[in-house]
């Protein structure tokens, strides 16, 4: 049995050179500011307070690099699982609260557990079986929902958080005459800024553009107190230890749900890995450890 098969990191690990590094610092870099906007957002979108998409996007990734067999992959929150943890956890309980909170952290507990055992016993050939069709169109459906999800920070009128589309669109219609104009153009702006970068040139980071403009959009707009909303304070410092809670009933109620996120997230996941692992003919992407390293990295970062 080799140790390396198990720790991938002792495999490359070796032959590390300073023009790896150089490169890893720069894709570090970018990738790191990215998360930062990019993890409070998905948090949101998860029911959860914008500093969890931070807490998500450091321990579970440093478990990972260590354990996981793709070199280019980083794992963190992701679109489609914050939808799903909104949809399941939120027929449970009501979002932003305590006890939400703490379903969420254990959920994250439950999909690490899962996946960790998928991988030792070596069931990763089991998404071989999943069809195209299903796929795209579980990321489409997802995609809209997302999108219909987030309107109430574009439009900034309330807007209940529902799993149909129908119902948000009622509320848009509602609310339609109480939409915020500064806010809606700060939104329209960013989408547009987004997609003209990307058109034009697509090496231009656009979303990070957009994100340091609206800060100081945002700022000048909150000095003139004009109703912009903005994320407010978060929390200094790194994530401290905790042991999750454990219960009987939370854990039979959440079942469904962790199943369906270890799955979703592990294809999503593996099919990025093997995409651009076909670049690169120095390694090869294990799936059963792929399930390993993404499940103890959920494991540990339940702990923070």
């Amino acid at each position: 049995m080799k140790i390396k098969t198990y720790i991938p990191f002792l495999d490359w690990i070796g032959t590390y050179n300073r023009q790896a590094f150089s490169s890893d610092v720069h894709a570090g870099l970018i990738v790191g500011v990215m998360l930062i906007p990019q993890g409070m957002a998905y948090a949101m979108i998860a029911g959860l307070p914008p500093i969890y998409g931070l807490y998500a996007s450091t321990i579970p990734l440093m478990v990972y690099a260590v354990l996981g067999t793709s070199r280019q992959l980083a794992v963190g929150p992701v679109a489609i699982v914050s939808l799903l943890t909104a949809g399941g956890i939120g027929t449970l309980v009501e979002a932003g609260t305590a006890e939400y909170i703490t379903l969420a952290i254990t959920l994250a507990l439950m999909v690490g557990v899962i996946q960790f055992l998928l991988g030792v016993f070596r069931l990763g050939f089991l998404v071989n079986f999943l069809s195209h069709p299903v796929i795209s169109g579980f990321t489409s459906a997802a995609a809209l929902l997302i999108g219909l999800s987030q309107l109430k920070h574009m439009l900034g009128v309330p807007i209940a958080q529902s799993p149909h589309m129908l119902t948000i669109l009622e509320q848009v219609i509602t609310q339609f005459g109480n939409v915020h104009g500064y806010t809606l153009g700060i939104g329209i702006a960013s989408i547009l800024l987004i997609l003209g970068l990307k058109r034009t040139n697509p090496s231009i980071p656009g979303p990070l553009i957009a994100v340091l403009i609206g800060i100081i959009v945002g700022y000048f707009f909150d000095q003139l107190n004009l109703g912009v909303q903005t994320i407010g304070k978060i929390p200094d410092g790194l994530p401290s230890f905790l042991l999750p809670t454990i219960d009987s009933g939370m854990i039979i109620s959440l079942l469904p749900i962790a199943l369906t996120i270890s799955w979703v997230a592990f294809m999503e996941s593996i099919a990025v890995a093997k995409a651009i692992q076909v670049k690169h003919k120095n390694y090869k992407v294990s799936p059963n450890q792929e399930l390993i390293g993404l499940g103890l990295a959920n494991i540990v970062g339940a702990f923070f």
